[in-house]
């Protein structure tokens, strides 16, 4: 009688292990899909504020139309981009393009010292910084999430419930990898 009730206790302890494994994967798995939409949040207002950037240095500069346009073209896959590896790609050429817009400012003194345009261009400095904690947020999380998925005996209870390991939000390049600085 005693080892029935030793084997019973044991299988419940086995059972609420499990149930503790699972929970954890599934709080890991929301703070993963939160990070990343903390992320695209941050990218909705950095697309939003760039028109606003161009139209105020095509006052200045217009007859830079090529690089005009590559931003607006830049921006429109940026936002219209699905999934991590899409959305890296598209944010690569934003980054860019909005370089190249940063090198057309350069050549106008008067537009550089433009109150409606400085105050922009600290808007975008900001946010820049935002979205880089953004997406430290989301690797954590998606690291958190690849360790439980990979570790024993997590990823016994992984594998039972299908969840899968998640993809970071990386830059391929290393020079890009820092926060893009917008100097006018």
């Amino acid at each position: 009688m005693i080892a029935i009730l030793i084997i019973v206790a044991l299988v419940v302890l086995f059972f609420m292990y499990g149930i503790g494994i699972y929970n954890r994967l599934v709080k890991v798995k929301t703070m993963v899909q939160e990070a990343w939409s903390s992320i695209d949040v941050m990218l909705k207002k950095r697309h939003d504020l760039i028109p606003n950037l161009v139209e105020t240095v095509k006052g200045y500069a217009t007859h830079e139309r090529a690089t005009f346009d590559s931003v607006t073209r830049a921006r429109a896959a940026a936002m219209n981009a699905n999934g991590i590896q899409e959305k890296e790609a598209a944010e690569k050429n934003l980054n860019q393009a909005m370089m190249n817009l940063n090198a057309v400012a350069e050549q106008y003194p008067d537009l550089k010292a433009n109150t409606n345009f400085l105050q922009l261009q600290g808007e975008l400095s900001a946010l820049e910084g935002d979205i880089e904690k953004s997406r430290r947020y989301y690797n954590g999380t998606v690291r958190e999430n690849n360790i439980l998925v990979d570790t024993f005996p997590s990823n016994i209870i992984a594998n039972m419930f299908k969840f899968t390991k998640s993809v970071f939000f990386e830059l391929d390049n290393v020079a890009e990898r820092a926060v893009p600085t917008v100097t006018f």
